[in-house]
C-alpha cells in the first residue's frame, strides 16, 4: 500500500546513479557552500543501514522547484507569477537568515533572468547549468536528476503544486532525515500568502 513500511522499504532501496550524486555533491560544495559531514545530511552506503531520523539540517540555502511551461497554462490558478514566486522565496530567505537560493526550472531564459534581477543584490540565485560531457551523457532526464538531488539536500525546499518532481524531492528529504515543516512546502499562487500546504506522506521504517 502506498505510504506502508514496504512502499517505503522499496523506496528507499531505489537510489540514484553514484556518478549523478557526485555531480550533484560536487556543484553543492563549490556553488552552495554545502558538507554533507556538517550539515548532517551523509546516509550509509547500504540502504539497509539507514535509520529513522529527523536531525537532517541541510546546506545553507533554500532549494525551489518552480514549475512553469505547461503548468502555466493547465494549472494557472495554481501557480504564482514570476514576481509573487520571488516574493515568497525572498521571505524566507529573510526568516531563515540565507542569502542563497537554488532554483530548478523549466522556465525560458528570460524569466529567470527576471528571478534574478528580483532578488539582488541582497540574495544570489543559482541555478545549474550542466556542462556539455553531463548534457550528452546523461541527457535531459539525468539534468533534471541532479537537479532534484540539489533540491534534496537544502536547508529549506519549497516546490510546486500537485508536481511529481516535487514529489519526489519530498521523498528524498524524508529519506536523508529532514524536518518535515522544513520539506513539505509550496509556492503559493498569486493572491493566497497561506495556502494549502502539500500533502504530507512521512517515511515510515
Amino acid at each position: 500500500m502506498f505510504g506502508d513500511t514496504l512502499y517505503w522499504k522499496c523506496r528507499r532501496s531505489m537510489r540514484f546513479n553514484k556518478e549523478l550524486h557526485r555531480i550533484a555533491k560536487d556543484f553543492r560544495e563549490s556553488q552552495l557552500n554545502a558538507n554533507d559531514e556538517k550539515d548532517k545530511t551523509l546516509l550509509p552506503n547500504d540502504w539497509i543501514k539507514e535509520i529513522s531520523r529527523r536531525n537532517a539540517i541541510g546546506g545553507p540555502y533554500v532549494a525551489v522547484h518552480l514549475r512553469r511551461a505547461d503548468f502555466v497554462r493547465s494549472r494557472s490558478k495554481e501557480i504564482p507569477s514570476i514576481k509573487n514566486a520571488v516574493k515568497q522565496i525572498k521571505s524566507k530567505l529573510e526568516e531563515l537568515e540565507l542569502n542563497l537560493v537554488f532554483v530548478a526550472t523549466d522556465a525560458p531564459k528570460n524569466e529567470i533572468d527576471e528571478i534574478r534581477s528580483l532578488l539582488e543584490p541582497k540574495y544570489s540565485l543559482v541555478i545549474y547549468n550542466p556542462e556539455s560531457w553531463v548534457k550528452d551523457k546523461f541527457r535531459d532526464g539525468g539534468v533534471a536528476i541532479i537537479e532534484q538531488i540539489v533540491c534534496s539536500y537544502a536547508r529549506y525546499f519549497i516546490g510546486t503544486y500537485e508536481s511529481t518532481y516535487s514529489f519526489r524531492i519530498q521523498e528524498e528529504r524524508e529519506i536523508i532525515g529532514f524536518p518535515a515543516e522544513s520539506t513539505f512546502n509550496r509556492l503559493c499562487y498569486d493572491g493566497s500568502e497561506n495556502c494549502s500546504k502539500p500533502s504530507i506522506w512521512k517515511i515510515v521504517y
